[in-house]
């Protein structure tokens, strides 16, 4: 039976969701037990991450021109990534983590992992290998931020506002999963699209998005 594009980006969805045990810190924000010095320690690791990424996604854009479907996507996963760092600004000052203290801050390498690996893919990996992996790896941190606006409003009385960051990876967004599907199709047909391949890069982006959580919770 020939597996369609939706079929491969569930399976990689499913085959790559993380452990429940990976991510220990968004349990203690969930339960509000988490410090607010932690949440301005995410709002800081976010600045370096949110940029990092939107270059690596337009590098990625920029190597699919002959793979339009691909280059819509990671378009697409750019200007979301532009519209991400003006969110998350209200939520890095209601941490009391303002732009104005961000140039003392010192990165966690552990951290910057995650980023460092998405510029791998920017300049190393086939881009419909790439759009499955990163489509499995933001299904994992859709949830998390979920979770994180709940808690956020919940339990440490922070406004709209200053959960928009975390509401806008949230929301579903079908037109998204629409051109990832396209581009998956696209790849299909062509026949330049490695599962295997792609699967590696999504257990790699899982890892490095477990050890960005984990980082964090030792640090706090």
């Amino acid at each position: 039976m020939t597996r369609t594009a939706r079929d491969l980006l569930e399976a990689a969805v499913r085959d790559l969701a993380p452990d429940p045990g990976a991510n220990p810190l968004v349990p203690l924000i969930a339960r509000g037990e988490a410090d607010r010095a932690v949440l301005a320690a995410l709002a800081r690791e976010q600045r370096w991450v949110i940029p990092a990424d939107r270059r690596a996604f337009l590098h990625l854009a920029d190597r699919s021109a002959a793979e339009p479907r691909s280059a819509a996507f990671f378009t697409a996963l750019a200007q979301g990534e532009a519209l991400a760092a003006e969110h998350l600004e209200p939520f890095a000052a209601a941490c009391g983590a303002d732009a104005a203290r961000a140039d003392a801050y010192d990165p966690l390498p552990g951290c910057q992992a995650y980023p460092a690996c998405v510029a791998w893919l920017a300049l190393n990996a086939a881009p419909a290998d790439a759009v499955l992996a990163v489509t499995a790896n933001f299904s994992a941190w859709g949830g998390y931020c979920a979770t994180i606006a709940k808690a956020l409003r919940t339990h440490y009385g922070f406004t709209d506002e200053a959960c928009a960051f975390f509401d806008f990876f949230a929301e579903p967004a079908p037109d998204l999963d629409r051109t990832a599907e396209a581009a998956v199709r696209a790849a299909l047909e062509a026949g330049s699209l490695d599962e295997n391949r792609a699967h590696r890069h999504g257990r790699l982006l899982q890892s490095y998005e477990a050890m960005f959580w984990a980082t964090l919770a030792r640090a706090a």
